[in-house]
């Protein structure tokens, strides 16, 4: 059974934002690692995104020729076991250049909410969708003691895919039997159709909607193709 990946145009604006967020951190001399002087530059040739040496040069304190991992600066640290391929507790040039991609902050999918504090452009513009955050996190609070359980995160979840599937049938059901033909099907509800109707009656009900929008995939392979749409609109 295949589920309704319902929450992907988020998680696309979510790795959107992460990315301007980091280059526009990267420009602001941010936590991104150190890009080469100009002056460092030959004429005419393009400047490097990371220079190890320079890198390294900055923060080999004891001039060694290494990094240990105290010298590494904090922001990095979590990704030294990674740059130091050869396990001998300190890295080299050549480890720095090939693990560039490891000098960068972890990333979790929450830090969206400080990507739109920091970042904003528009006070009265972010302050508006933080307010939606909020009031989505207050509501799913339902004993007020704030915080948020595995059950109240569940019981958002199921009544958010509900509404979900209202939308679907208000627009797909087009006779209002309550269930959806395979002749009024479009989009992704179309294109799995076979998988949605798990009693072969022809039809897809809200039941089987349901439970193909909340069980959770055995395997990845398992999940719509990329690029697939998320709702009925793809026609």
């Amino acid at each position: 059974m295949r589920r309704f990946v319902f929450l992907v145009p988020l998680l696309a604006v979510l790795a959107a934002s992460l990315v301007a967020h980091e280059d526009r951190k990267d420009k602001k001399g941010g936590d991104s690692p150190p890009r080469a002087k100009d002056e460092a530059r030959p004429a005419g040739k393009a400047r490097p995104l990371f220079d190890a040496a320079e890198f390294l040069a900055e923060y080999d304190r004891n001039k060694d020729g290494f990094l240990t991992r105290d010298e590494l600066p904090l922001r990095f640290r979590h990704n030294f076991d990674k740059l130091d391929t050869n396990r001998d507790g300190k890295l080299s040039k050549e480890e720095l250049e090939k693990g560039v991609a490891h000098l960068g902050p972890s990333r979790k999918p929450s830090d969206f909410v400080f990507v739109l504090i920091e970042m904003s452009d528009c006070d009265e513009c972010c302050a508006e969708e933080l307010q939606v955050v909020y009031d989505a996190l207050r509501k799913m609070d339902r004993n007020n003691d704030g915080k948020l359980t595995a059950e109240e995160l569940k019981g958002a979840r199921e009544e958010l895919v509900q509404k979900r599937i209202d939308a679907i049938f208000d627009e797909l059901d087009t006779n209002k039997d309550g269930k959806i033909s395979r002749e009024e099907a479009r989009g992704m509800i179309r294109r799995h159709f076979a998988d949605l109707d798990a009693n072969r009656d022809g039809f897809v009900s809200r039941d089987e909607l349901m439970k193909a929008a909340v069980e959770k995939p055995a395997l990845k392979k398992d999940l719509p193709g990329k690029g697939a749409a998320t709702g009925p609109s793809d026609k």
